[in-house]
């Protein structure tokens, strides 16, 4: 029987490191517990409806995507397997089952790193102001969902609970971790983006953009956090792209289009989500797992 609709864990023989919008960490001494809830936020704010079974989801196709680019750089995945976890997550095995990924640690870079292939989102939106995204000048008369010359590494801050990121440009980032590590950076996560973007693009599915984070263990650069998931990335039908317009995708965007459309003001509480709207982003989540992973 699936395990579903887990909003919040609290296992009290283990200690609560961080509660994210999305994932509950546990400090295990030696390595970290990540379990993926079914909470889904949105403009940076936690919905009070949960998406069943998306924990799931979001921790299988970071399992494949790890798997799919661990020859370009090392990441934090240890096991998916409770059974092959601590034996102190042994009384705690099926509700982490399916949702959980054992990770090493590691010291998590100040910076959040997107890659865009597609010009949408906020990145439109700079691009409307002033032909200009992250300090990055792109040539003019480009289209909402324009697929750019190459794709582009675009970095933000990491904002605090409740704020938003913000864009940075390449000097910001290099003015806080320095310009030998953000080279290394930037060229890491635009050879993972054009990997994934390879495979996506086989089953149909166009990656427009992604969020990636990086961590210092033991002085090596190592993917971690979540890849490639419909929470951290822009994943559209190949078959009905058309620039100039907004796309249909297999991501969250559908929930934003839904907020935006109530004229919610983007701030606590966030308003209860209807039932078609809950399995409809389910559905889009669900489509995206099957292509790649089948």
């Amino acid at each position: 029987m699936k395990n579903r609709d887990v909003i919040k864990t609290d296992f009290e023989t283990l200690t609560l490191a961080s509660r994210g919008k999305v994932r509950d960490i546990y400090d295990l001494d030696s390595c970290l517990l990540i379990v993926a809830t079914d909470r889904i936020s949105a403009f940076d704010v936690i919905m009070p409806n949960p998406i069943p079974g998306k924990g799931e989801i979001l921790t299988r196709m970071s399992a494949f995507w790890f798997k799919k680019t661990e020859d370009i750089i090392p990441n934090h995945l240890i096991a998916t397997d409770p059974d092959k976890f601590p034996k102190a997550c042994f009384p705690y095995r099926e509700t982490l089952r399916g949702r959980t990924m054992l990770v090493k640690k590691a010291k998590p870079l100040p910076v959040e790193c997107i890659v865009r292939g597609y010009l949408s989102g906020s990145g439109w939106k700079d691009y409307c102001q002033s032909r200009v995204v992250s300090g990055i000048r792109l040539p003019d008369k480009l289209k909402e969902s324009d697929r750019l010359p190459e794709p582009i590494f675009t970095p933000s801050t990491k904002a605090a609970d409740g704020e938003h990121d913000r864009a940075i440009t390449r000097k910001d980032m290099e003015n806080v971790i320095g310009t030998e590590l953000s080279a290394k950076v930037i060229e890491t996560s635009l050879a993972i983006y054009k990997r994934a973007f390879e495979i996506a693009e086989k089953v149909g599915i166009l990656i427009a953009d992604t969020k990636m984070e990086f961590g210092i263990m033991n002085d090596e650069l190592i993917l971690i956090d979540e890849l490639l998931t419909p929470d951290s990335s822009r994943f559209w039908p190949k078959d009905d792209y058309e620039p100039g317009r907004a796309q249909k995708s297999f991501d969250k965007q559908f929930l934003r289009d839904y907020l935006l459309s109530i004229a919610w003001n983007q701030k606590p509480p966030a308003p209860d989500l209807p039932n078609d709207i809950i399995l409809k982003t389910k559905e889009k989540y669900e489509e995206a797992l099957n292509r790649l992973l089948h």
